[in-house]
Parts: C-alpha cells; sequence; structure tokens
C-alpha cells in the first residue's frame, strides 16, 4: 500500500521533501490516535490512510493546480483534502470549515503540530459562512468531499467563489441523473458545469472522478438558503406539473 501511495505521488508528478514526507507520517499517527477517542475516520489501516484519505485528497490537483490558490474545503472533517493539499503546496491558503466541534479541535491540533502557515480551521455551518461578507466570493476553488447530493453541494459552494472561482467536488459511482440535476441547479447559482474527471490512481480505480465546475456570474445574494431548505427544497428538481 505504501508503493501505491508513492506511485500515486509519481503519477500525480509530486516529489515530497523530507519535511512533506514527514508531516504527512506524523499527520497518519495523530489522525489514527485521536480516532480511537473521537470519530474521524472509519479507514484505520495506517496504509489505507495513506491512499484513501491523502491520495484521494492530492487528486484534486488533477483538476487545479496552480502554484498560488486560496482553498476552501467546505466539510473538512478530519481534513480531507484541505490538508495533504496544504503539505504538498505550502503557498496555498487553506480555510477548512467544520461545523463539529471536536474535529475542529483535531485540525486546530494538527496544524498547530506539523506548524503549517496560512491554514485556520473555522467552526461553523457552510450555509451561513456564505452570507458574510469575509468569506463570500473570496475563494480561487472550493472543494468538497463530503456526503452530500450535487444540488446541495453546489448551492453551498458557489456562494464561496467569484466570477471565474472553481468548484471542485468528490464523486463516486454512478451519478449520471445526480449529475443533470447538479447541471441544472449550477445554473440557478452562476455556475457552469466543466469536466468530470475519473481518478485513476493506484488503489483508488473504484469510480472516483472530479466533478469540476466554473462560476461565471456572481451567485445571487439569496443562495445559499437555510440547510432545511436546500433539504426540502432541492435546486435542480423539475416542477411537477398539474
Amino acid at each position: 500500500m505504501r508503493n501505491l501511495f508513492a506511485e500515486g505521488l509519481r503519477r500525480l508528478g509530486l516529489e515530497l521533501t523530507a519535511q512533506q514526507s514527514e508531516q504527512f507520517e506524523r499527520y497518519r499517527q495523530e489522525l489514527l490516535d485521536w480516532n480511537t477517542r473521537i470519530n474521524l475516520t472509519a479507514i484505520t489501516d495506517p496504509e489505507e490512510v495513506l491512499v484513501k484519505h491523502f491520495l484521494d485528497s492530492l487528486s484534486l490537483l488533477l483538476a487545479y493546480d496552480h502554484s498560488q490558490a486560496c482553498l476552501l474545503d467546505i466539510g473538512a472533517g478530519a481534513g480531507f483534502p484541505g490538508l495533504p493539499l496544504k503539505i504538498v503546496r505550502p503557498a496555498w491558503s487553506v480555510v477548512l470549515l467544520e461545523a463539529t466541534g471536536k474535529k475542529v479541535a483535531f485540525l486546530q491540533h494538527v496544524i498547530e503540530t506539523l506548524q503549517l502557515k496560512e491554514v485556520e480551521s473555522v467552526h461553523g455551518r457552510a450555509e451561513e459562512l456564505a452570507h458574510k461578507a469575509a468569506y463570500r466570493a473570496r475563494f480561487d476553488v472550493v472543494a468538497a468531499r463530503a456526503v452530500a447530493a450535487l444540488p446541495a453541494l453546489l448551492e453551498y459552494a458557489a456562494p464561496y467563489c467569484p466570477v471565474g472561482g472553481q468548484i471542485i467536488l468528490f464523486k463516486k459511482g454512478e451519478i449520471t441523473e445526480e449529475l443533470e440535476r447538479g447541471k441544472r441547479a449550477a445554473k440557478q447559482l452562476g455556475a457552469s458545469f466543466k469536466s468530470d474527471l475519473v481518478v485513476n490512481l493506484p488503489g483508488l480505480e473504484d469510480g472516483r472522478r472530479l466533478l469540476v465546475w466554473e462560476q461565471l456570474k456572481s451567485c445571487p445574494p439569496q443562495y445559499p438558503r437555510s440547510g432545511s431548505q436546500i433539504a426540502k427544497k432541492p435546486l435542480g428538481e423539475i416542477a411537477a406539473h398539474h
């Protein structure tokens, strides 16, 4: 499995410095240690962490890789994809948004332990923070590996993108119909579908893909709606004809 990770890094054109290798090693230790006390991941095999969390997070570079970027990770959980990306792209500035206090404490701990600069963990809900001027339309790239339907993820993400900003959503499996709903939702949010990239990295050949969207115009100010409205009336549903 370690070889899978090394091979995956090679395919992404990444060569880790000694410091970066150490940071990944330490991150993995902290994740597995904290996971015995709070539920951070269902993946507890140390080798699988390398592939299914770290390499999976880094697969975002297949869709977006600039030397400088401001990244928002929505529903960061234990830090994926934001922290692995920060380790290999130290010049990026990263905001990890997470609604669960215990997970935010873990993120804070990892940031301090790895001595990472220009990365912050924010305790909050995506649909609330998006209405704050400090965060709205401020990020070059917004990523979500969180589990939710595309119309909901897009409604959470689009408000954080300025015109030209990218939204990159991690998905897996059969999504034809969901993608159609997502495309309709995107229109209402000022975003447009750009590409569907199959992730063919070692150990990740299980139908993973990156869906890339571009913000073509400013997201209308009424979005995102409250979490309950997003759940009850998803964007992109075709209205029933009476």
